[in-house]
């Protein structure tokens, strides 16, 4: 028949542990004694735990643990108001800075896919000078055809000496509009030259950046400058 072992039946080392183990929950029992364990995650994203407040996390809450490992009480920040208004401007500055840095990369990868190397780069400011300059082209007929016009205006005017005011109506009305077409083409002109300037500064701006990237990617440049 089966007896359960007594305590005077144990070993002796087993009984002063069994003996201590007892002793000691009866302490812890009878003073209320608590572990006190604190955890956090800090700023990078780690969780720390410690048996005192953690300095990592004085920026942000603690939770602090009881013996079952639930939470028995909140540290807050352990900032003052300015304090945490000026900490938190910090981190929106740095959260903005990474965000333009990874917003530039982001570009840089974008301009090395179009641009693999100098000669298509080129290519594509010829082609958009080109665009250019067939609407300038084509300005400058319209302004040989007004220019034209123009003539015939003035030979109609001649039979009025030349002076508008003694002119009919009608041909007053087409002095008139022709004048504002010369004037409209010549703005629409230096429009142009200026959409040139805009395009070959921002192809210069591309270039010296594109330069740069692809020494880093060990691409060889050096293409023939294009004409202006």
């Amino acid at each position: 028949m089966y007896h359960r072992p007594s305590m005077l039946s144990l070993p002796r080392a087993g009984l002063w542990a069994a003996s201590g183990a007892l002793l000691l929950g009866a302490g812890l029992w009878s003073t209320g004694v608590q572990a006190q364990i604190y955890t956090c995650v800090d700023a990078k994203g780690r969780r720390l735990t410690s048996d005192r407040p953690i300095v990592e996390c004085l920026d942000r809450e603690q939770h602090q643990l009881g013996n079952t490992g639930t939470i028995v009480k909140t540290l807050p920040p352990s900032y003052t108001a300015d304090e945490r208004a000026q900490l938190e401007a910090q981190r929106k500055l740095e959260a903005e800075q990474r965000a333009r840095v990874l917003e530039e990369r982001r570009r840089e990868r974008a301009l090395l896919i179009r641009y693999p190397n100098q000669g298509v780069h080129d290519k594509e400011r010829a082609e958009a000078l080109a665009q250019i300059d067939e609407v300038i082209g084509a300005v400058h007929k319209r302004e040989l055809a007004l220019v034209a016009q123009r003539k015939e205006i003035d030979v109609e005017l001649e039979f009025y000496q030349s002076d508008v005011s003694k002119a009919p109506s009608w041909l007053r009305r087409k002095f008139e509009d022709n004048e504002k077409q010369m004037v409209v083409q010549k703005r629409f002109l230096d429009e142009q030259a200026q959409e040139k300037q805009r395009i070959n500064a921002r192809f210069d701006e591309e270039l010296a950046k594109l330069r740069q990237l692809w020494a880093a990617a060990g691409v060889r440049t050096g293409s023939a400058a294009t004409s202006r």
